[in-house]
């Protein structure tokens, strides 16, 4: 995808934002050995955003020819126009910006595979499965591959070019036990694209076998009792946590819309052995699940420090939020589809390792638990929320316990994070999370175990 986009930049009028993107997906679904879904779409088109006088005017178009490019312009200057006339309050310009010039590219450097190569992949996982764990109620797998190509140009001549692609395959595992339903799943990929992480579908079998074995535990295993309980939260949980509950009140539009961060800024809102960034692209030397170096404004993307040491330290911005707060903005305005006007979004979110073991940390609970894998949950405005969980065990005089069967975890975030004791030194990714703020988005989050007190679902 090769457009000159500066051969427009003359019809830019105002603050004006031009970007071209092409997104090509490949999903793949078998259940019970049966093919499902086999699909492959592409699509790509371009949209212009431009600012005055405090508003925005949008524009898109599914067309990447030069009548194209040329109308969306317009009309974004010109619904920008016609806003901006209804109303004599004027609003501050954006400050100038440095221009940056970025190229990222992920694709992969080895020979690619065939859609039908792909899907004989994942069949083959599927062989494997049937014949050895013939006793399974359902089993299931989905590949998702994306695939996305984006080129920005913006009034203050920031050029910028990234090829993300994600690819995840996720297998479900489902068996019966007194006529109800046991389910255990894995997602296996991340960053990159489908031959980064699948040579041979041999590699994958141990993994499978574990996920049984734990789903064989869960089988057996015990409900939950209710109450608040000392638990560990694995890094799996620790990250929806800060994803869901923290993450999102501290989104700077959810802030002017009265999420209860606002009022907390500067203060102490968790145990000062919490500190929370949210990552632009780099963590430790490695490369995030979800890189952003420029986002889709034309920022420079930058670390975000929310929590440090406890204290609320800031919120996350794009260019509109800034100049409300006064503040620079953090590279946050992010979009899935040409078609969708960038929002303020996180990218990975994640809360810093600190000097404990797992083992230190489950020998130090008399009586609790150590939930390892999250399922679906909410969160609000006032951090308060609920998250399933799929997997987790019992802590019985400092040793891990039996298995335990679905529960859920409740509480207020910041309330939780104000009684964390212990954080565990080591650190995981996860990066199979698409946030629905609006838009669907490809975001990561993570971190390490976090001990501490939570109200614990499941039966009294």
């Amino acid at each position: 995808m090769t457009i000159d986009l500066k051969k427009y930049q003359f019809l830019f009028k105002n603050y004006t934002e031009l970007r071209v993107q092409k997104t090509e997906s490949k999903h793949l679904c078998f259940v019970k050995g049966e093919n499902t879904v086999s699909e492959k779409t592409i699509s790509s088109g371009v949209s212009a955003r431009s600012y005055k006088n405090g508003f925005w005017g949008f524009a898109s178009h599914s067309e990447l020819d030069e009548s194209s490019l040329k109308t969306v312009i317009r009309q974004a200057n010109d619904n920008a126009a016609f806003l901006s006339s209804k109303t004599v309050q004027k609003s501050k310009s954006f400050p100038a910006t440095v221009n940056h010039h970025s190229v990222n590219t992920f694709c992969t450097t080895k020979p690619r595979k065939s859609f039908n190569e792909i899907m004989a992949f994942v069949q083959e996982i599927d062989q494997y499965i049937f014949p050895k764990y013939s006793k399974l109620l359902t089993r299931g797998l989905t590949l998702s591959c994306l695939d996305m190509e984006k080129t920005l140009l913006t009034s203050d001549e920031t050029l910028a070019y990234s090829m993300v692609p994600r690819t995840l395959l996720c297998v479900f595992l489902d068996i019966e036990k007194d006529q109800e339903p046991i389910e255990l799943y894995e997602v296996f990929g991340g960053l990159g694209q489908f031959e980064d992480y699948f040579s041979d579908p041999k590699l994958l079998y141990p993994k499978i076998d574990q996920l049984y074995e734990d789903l064989m535990l869960k089988k057996e295993g015990v409900y939950a009792k209710a109450g608040i309980k000392e638990c560990i939260l694995d890094s799996e949980v620790s990250g929806i946590l800060a994803h869901e509950a923290i993450g999102h009140t501290t989104e700077a539009d959810f802030v002017l819309g009265g999420s209860i961060a606002k009022d907390y800024l500067d203060q102490q809102v968790a145990s000062p052995l919490i500190s929370l960034i949210d990552f632009a692209h780099t963590f430790q030397g490695q490369t995030c699940p979800i890189p952003v170096y420029i986002d889709d404004e034309g920022t420079k993307a930058q670390d975000t420090i929310i929590i440090d040491q406890g204290v609320l330290q800031g919120f996350m911005h794009n260019k509109e939020t800034a100049l409300k707060f006064n503040v620079p903005p953090t590279g946050h305005a992010r979009a899935f589809k040409f078609s969708d006007e960038p929002l303020i979004r996180m990218r990975n979110t994640a809360i810093l390792p600190g000097d404990n073991s797992i083992k230190e940390m489950i020998a130090s609970i008399e009586d609790g638990y150590y939930f390892k894998k999250p399922g679906g949950g909410q969160a609000d405005s006032t951090s308060e929320f609920m998250f399933a969980i799929e997997q987790g065990f019992e802590i019985k005089n400092g040793k891990l316990g039996r298995a335990l069967k679905n529960t859920t975890i409740s509480g207020l975030a910041f309330e939780v994070l104000k009684s964390v004791s212990m954080v565990s030194d080591d650190f995981q990714w996860s990066v199979s999370g698409m946030c629905g703020k609006k838009q669907l988005i490809p975001v990561s989050d993570g971190g390490p175990a976090l001990k501490c007190r939570v109200n614990v679902g499941g039966r009294a």
